[in-house]
């Protein structure tokens, strides 16, 4: 049903750029309309600065307010959520190297800062996390050492028949 109300595009226009459209009027006697998935978007984001446990900053769609980004979490999510904050911050302009007049600015972002109860905690999850063992960093060690000698060799191919003290 939502796909209907979205307009026919020419050209694919990417999920941040595009309008959400105003949620039908009911009236009496037509049938209910039911919204099975959002049409808006949140991405969480990880700031280099600490912050409050439990505050969350999410990247959200530029059409979300406030009410938006608090119902979404609270329906889908089951998270209860006792305040947000939202700003728009400017996209950054491109200028053309030579020229100077700006090319293509980038896109406007609406961040939102979401403070949660205590006991709905959001952790940011640590994908990346590093777990070597000494054994993969003894072969690591190794594999390092045989490309220098390759490195080393391929350099002083010429050399070979020579004794090492000479070279």
């Amino acid at each position: 049903m939502a796909s209907q109300l979205l307009p026919k595009l020419t050209r694919y226009i990417p999920l941040w750029q595009r309008t959400i459209p105003n949620y039908p009027v009911y009236w009496k006697g037509n049938p209910q309309l039911r919204v099975y998935l959002p049409l808006f978007w949140m991405k969480m984001i990880k700031w280099p600065q600490s912050t409050a446990s439990d505050t969350v900053t999410f990247e959200v769609h530029p059409q979300m307010t406030k009410y938006d980004v608090k119902n979404y979490l609270e329906k889908i999510y089951n998270v209860s959520v006792l305040s947000v904050k939202c700003h728009l911050s400017r996209g950054k302009d491109r200028h053309h190297p030579k020229y100077g007049f700006t090319i293509q600015p980038e896109a406007d972002q609406r961040i939102a800062y979401v403070q949660l109860a205590p006991e709905h905690a959001i952790k940011f999850p640590e994908i990346f996390k590093e777990k070597a063992t000494e054994e993969e960093n003894a072969v690591k060690e190794q594999k390092k050492m045989l490309t220098e000698s390759d490195k080393l060799r391929r350099k002083e191919w010429d050399r070979m028949d020579m004794p090492v003290w000479f070279r």
